[in-house]
C-alpha cells in the first residue's frame, strides 16, 4: 500500500504469531451437548416414568374414571380406534358396568412389530384381566381385555 499514513511507520500486520488451533474447545462444546442430551433423557424418563409404569398409571386412572362414573376421561384414555367406534363418554360394554379393580402389574410384548404392554387388573370378585395398552401420543387402553 502506498500513500499518506497516519504516523510514519507502515502498516503493521495485525497478527503476527502462527495461528493456534482450537480443537480442545470444539470438543468440549461437543461433549457438553450430548452430555445434556444424555441428562434430559434421564430426566424424562424420572420424570414421566418408564413405558410400563406410564401404562399402569393411564390404566389406574381409566378405572378410576369407569369407578366414578366418568365416561369422558375413560373415552378420552381409549386408542384411537375405539375413540372412533364409541361416542364421547362411552366406552365397550366389556368396561361399563366393571367392578372395581386394581392394577397388579405388567408385561411388554411385541404386536406387528409394535410394542404393547398388557396391564393386569385384579377386579373385586377376584377375577383378573390383561387390558392391552399402546403408545398413541401417550398410552391409551386398546382393543378388548382378555380374562385369565
Amino acid at each position: 500500500m502506498t500513500g499518506p499514513y497516519l504516523y510514519d511507520d507502515g502498516p503493521e500486520q495485525l497478527h503476527t504469531s502462527t495461528p493456534r488451533r482450537r480443537n480442545g474447545f470444539l470438543l468440549a462444546l461437543l461433549g457438553g451437548t450430548v452430555l445434556m442430551a444424555l441428562v434430559a433423557v434421564g430426566a424424562l424418563l424420572v420424570v414421566r416414568g418408564s413405558p410400563t409404569e406410564q401404562a399402569e398409571e393411564a390404566v389406574g386412572v381409566f378405572l378410576t374414571a369407569l369407578d366414578r362414573g366418568d365416561g369422558e376421561t375413560a373415552h378420552a384414555l381409549l386408542c384411537e380406534d375405539l375413540r372412533a367406534e364409541f361416542e364421547p363418554g362411552r366406552v365397550p360394554a366389556e368396561y361399563e358396568n366393571s367392578v372395581p379393580g386394581e392394577v397388579v402389574g405388567s408385561t411388554e410384548r411385541q404386536v406387528d412389530g409394535a410394542p404393547v404392554i398388557e396391564v393386569e387388573v385384579r377386579w373385586a370378585d377376584g377375577g383378573t384381566t390383561r387390558i392391552p395398552v399402546v403408545n398413541q401420543g401417550g398410552p391409551h387402553v386398546c382393543t378388548s381385555p382378555s380374562a385369565d
